[in-house]
């Protein structure tokens, strides 16, 4: 084998090893199991690792396949895409079997913006490889050391610019999550005077919701964000978040004001812990059935 030829293949097995590297590290960073609690056991962690694996190898080996002009990869590439999707329609058929087993289900709103996210996550972890892979080929006359430094330090940039960049607005960014007082007039139930239910007045309910209930009380910052929180799948996402972090006893309700433009959750939770409960609620993400961009509503 000439030299030229073998300091070539020498520089496209570390190009492609980094590639795999750093994509593999891109999905475990991805992969915290965060409020949301999914995927919560390791064989569902291990499944998605093994698809980021997976998609970083294709996205490490797709550019020196290009500079060798064997455009299979991109047969490769469109392959990949349509492997993503089969996850995203997995992790919806899981989510939706799990729906009924819940302390509150998702809501189909939930589990398709959770789906969408672990697709995505994939990608990112492919397009991280591809830039560290990319970075060795074009600086290969450079220090090796140099090299894998900066292909590495290039790669795990780019993993942190595109999560922030996929990151969407949160329940917190757009509303004022706090506490509030339940109060029960007869059999009705309040929070902050709040209407919640009538189902409130055998001694059982009275005790419960008095001694152990927790309420808490939404409030858009600006009023187009009230089309948001009138969401009936933005609603039952913030329920399921509530309810899954802390547990449920017993009595669940959410309930909207519209004479107050506000919304209250009611519950009777196992974790009586309103500080965990507020951020679990802050942290629900703004599904895209329930954004409205005002700059298009305007026209």
């Amino acid at each position: 084998m000439p030299i030229h030829e073998e300091m070539l293949s020498i520089t496209y097995a570390w190009a492609i090893g980094l590639g795999i590297v750093v994509g593999t590290i891109a999905r475990a960073i991805t992969l915290v199991v965060d409020y949301r609690q999914t995927p919560t056991y390791p064989d569902g962690q291990f499944i998605h690792l093994f698809a980021g694996f997976i998609a970083a190898a294709l996205g490490a080996v797709a550019i020196p396949a290009l500079l060798e002009k064997d455009y299979a990869a991109f047969t490769f590439l469109a392959l990949a895409v349509q492997h993503f999707r089969d996850i995203r329609k997995m992790e919806q058929e899981s989510l939706d079997n799990l729906e009924l087993s819940g302390y509150a289900r998702r809501g189909d709103a939930y589990i398709d913006g959770i789906s969408k996210t672990y697709e995505a996550r994939n990608y990112i972890s492919m397009i991280s490889s591809m830039i560290a892979s990319s970075v060795v080929l074009l600086m290969e006359s450079l220090p090796r050391a140099l090299t894998v430094i900066t292909a590495a330090a290039l790669g795990m940039l780019s993993v942190f610019l595109l999560k922030r960049f996929t990151r969407g607005k949160r329940v917190g960014d757009i509303c004022v999550v706090q506490q509030g007082k339940i109060q029960i007039q007869g059999s009705k139930l309040f929070v902050d005077d709040v209407y919640v239910t009538g189902a409130a007045g055998s001694p059982v309910a009275r005790e419960l919701f008095l001694q152990q209930g927790l309420g808490v009380v939404i409030t858009p910052k600006k009023e187009q964000f009230r089309a948001t929180l009138e969401n009936a799948g933005q609603r039952q996402a913030i329920l399921y978040e509530a309810a899954s972090t802390l547990g449920v006893k017993t009595y669940q309700y959410v309930k909207r004001s519209v004479e107050q433009d506000k919304m209250v959750i009611a519950l009777v939770p196992v974790d009586r812990d309103i500080g965990r409960m507020i951020a679990a609620i802050q942290n629900t993400p703004v599904l895209e059935n329930s954004r409205k961009v005002r700059r298009i509503m305007s026209r």
